[in-house]
This record gives structure tokens, C-alpha cells and sequence, in this order.
């Protein structure tokens, strides 16, 4: 199967690298995620044939009609909760969680991110028991340790040790990995992920 290739677009080296290590966490292995530092690199590709073009809002408006022409492929970078008429934006200034329920929201809206979440957390094949996917549920949610321990009657060290097991049956790194295995997995809808906090 030839791979499915997603460019970045953005003269912000720590925001291409983020970005490329989030959705390298959701896609399948013969997914490629090209860095472009500018669009005269993204232009030198031999291939241009591209699943998405994540593309800095500057580059963005630079070359709009290059994206413009690719509406269902762009989704502009921006900071904050920049609108931009006609095209879907991604804030890249939030927790790696908030990104991620953002990157989750997208493709529940259909945007040809069929690729995204392909890719599942846990392939050690360890399963989670009842009580963990309550905890993972809880967490993925926004609820805090505490917050857990109230809701299911249990204290906190409890808690505290089921999120430990889960991120090591999982290997899981961060919040985030537990709601992308969450999502996938059916146990909690993108409706009901509430936004991070952090």
C-alpha cells in the first residue's frame, strides 16, 4: 500500500515537530508526515499528493489560493480561536490534550481524516480491566484523580495506581494517549471529552 503523506507547513520548527509527533501517535505505520519550512519546500516535493496540508496561517494567507483550490486538504495553524471563513483551523497554542480532542473533533466532522486514529494505543494486547476503562472513561473526560476517587468511591491512591496500570498496559505516555485509546475503543464519544485545563 503507498503511504499516506501529510505535509506541515510552517517556518516554526518546535510547532512542526509537536504537531508531527501528535499525529504520528494517531496514524498507521505507513503514514508519512512531511515537515515543510516554507511553501517553496512544500513546492519541491516531487509529490504534491498530500491526505492534509496542516499550513501556518501566515503561509496560509501567502499562498491562499493554492489552498484555496485544496479546501477539504487545509486546515490553517493558528493561535487562539482564529476563524477563517471556508476552511477548518487548528489552535497549536493549547495541552497536547485539548490538540488532540481538537485533531478527534475533525475527523468526527468527516474531514477526510479517515487515516487519524487508525493507529490504536495498547498494542501490547493487554486489556484493561472493568474498573481501568472506568478510570480511563474519568480521565479522558477531564476528571481529576480526586474527582475519580469521589465519583467511584475509592481513594485516591487507588486511583492514583489504576492510572499507573493503565498507562503501562497502554504504553501510554501522556492524558492524551488514554483518550485516543478511549475514542477508539467506544468507551467515551468526542461529545463528551471536555476541554483540558492545562
Amino acid at each position: 500500500m503507498p503511504p499516506i503523506r501529510f505535509a506541515i507547513i510552517d517556518d516554526n520548527i518546535l510547532t512542526c515537530l509537536g504537531l508531527q509527533q501528535v499525529l504520528g501517535r494517531f496514524l498507521p505505520p505507513f503514514a508519512e508526515v512531511v515537515v515543510c519550512e516554507s511553501f517553496e519546500v512544500l513546492q519541491n516535493q516531487e509529490n504534491l499528493d498530500f491526505q492534509h496540508f496542516f499550513v501556518s496561517s501566515r503561509i496560509y494567507f501567502e499562498h491562499v489560493q493554492f489552498f484555496r483550490n485544496n479546501p477539504h486538504k487545509s486546515i490553517v495553524l493558528v493561535a487562539g480561536d482564529m476563524i477563517i471563513n471556508g476552511v477548518f483551523t487548528l489552535n497549536v497554542c493549547q495541552s497536547e490534550a485539548t490538540l488532540i480532542r481538537d485533531l478527534m473533533t475533525l475527523q468526527s466532522k468527516g474531514h477526510g481524516m479517515r487515516y487519524l486514529m487508525e493507529k490504536q494505543s495498547g498494542q501490547g494486547g493487554q486489556v484493561l480491566s472493568a474498573r481501568e476503562i472506568e478510570v480511563a472513561v474519568l480521565l479522558s473526560k477531564g476528571y481529576i484523580n480526586k474527582e475519580i476517587a469521589d465519583q467511584l468511591q475509592i481513594s485516591v491512591t487507588t486511583v492514583i495506581s489504576h492510572r499507573k496500570n493503565i498507562m503501562e498496559k497502554l504504553g501510554a505516555r501522556s492524558i492524551a494517549d488514554i483518550i485516543i485509546y478511549s475514542v477508539v475503543n467506544g468507551f467515551v464519544s468526542i461529545e463528551e471529552l471536555k476541554p483540558s485545563m492545562d
